[in-house]
This record gives C-alpha cells, sequence and structure tokens, in this order.
C-alpha cells in the first residue's frame, strides 16, 4: 500500500543468474497499472557512478531474462542516503526515463528540512532537464 496503486511485491533478493556471474536484486515489484517490473536497489551513503551502472545493468537484464510479451520496459529506482548532484548530471540517469536516483531519510525530517530538501532536488530536477523552465513549478 505505502508503494501505491497497483504494486505487488515479487521478491526481496531476487537471484539472477547468467551464463557467468549471480546477481541479486534488492526489491523487484511488478506493477499492474503501468505493465512492467519496478527493480529497486538500497544503498547505504553517498551514490556513485558504479552504483547507476549496476541499477542500469539490472534493468537491462531483467528486460532480457525476466519480461515477457506484453510487459512494458523495467524501471528502476536507485535509493540512497547521500545524492550526488554530479552523477544526478553526467551520469547515464541523466535524460533516461527508465532510471531514477532518490535520497531515502531514516527520520522525519523539520519543516525546514523538507523546505531545503526539496529545493536542492529541484535543483537537481532542473540539471537534469534544461529545457524545462523553473517558472513552470
Amino acid at each position: 500500500m505505502e508503494m501505491g496503486k497497483g504494486f505487488a511485491f515479487v521478491a526481496r533478493q531476487q537471484h539472477i543468474v547468467t551464463e557467468t556471474e549471480d546477481y541479486y536484486i534488492d526489491l523487484v515489484f511488478y506493477n499492474i497499472e503501468l505493465k512492467c517490473y519496478v527493480l529497486i536497489d538500497l544503498k547505504i551513503g553517498k551514490i556513485t557512478h558504479q552504483d547507476v551502472g549496476q541499477i542500469d545493468m539490472y534493468v537491462r537484464m531483467y528486460d532480457d531474462l525476466k519480461c515477457k510479451e506484453g510487459d512494458n520496459p523495467t524501471l528502476g529506482i536507485l535509493l540512497c542516503s547521500e545524492t550526488a548532484e554530479d552523477i544526478a548530471r553526467y551520469s547515464i540517469l541523466h535524460d533516461n526515463d527508465r532510471l531514477f536516483m532518490s535520497k531515502y531519510l531514516t527520520y522525519l525530517p523539520s519543516k525546514e528540512q523538507l523546505k531545503a530538501e526539496i529545493d536542492h532536488q529541484k535543483e537537481i530536477f532542473y540539471m537534469q532537464h534544461p529545457t524545462l523552465s523553473k517558472k513552470d513549478d
């Protein structure tokens, strides 16, 4: 229920096997409304370009190995405790409509902290989407 409408839990630490390696995806959901899998990778600490590459690889693997006919492309969400503007601006996350990065907190922020975080995330968004204007808020 907390994920939103249409989400069905598929697996935790789902084991994916290729010809050469074993991989474990933190959380896998299927969204019935979107008709696609949603992969969530959880990271403690500041996001790295390796983390972004890993979720991108998981999305591509899932599309190739798990999706069935009629499924829409898999979405990847990378949740981390600290974001990085350089990675948001210069990595594959930039202009990618299937990979997302978000910061999570283990506590409820104050009203001031929440406003500051929203403003900070808006700046990151506009760096990723320079064709959008800030006046459209």
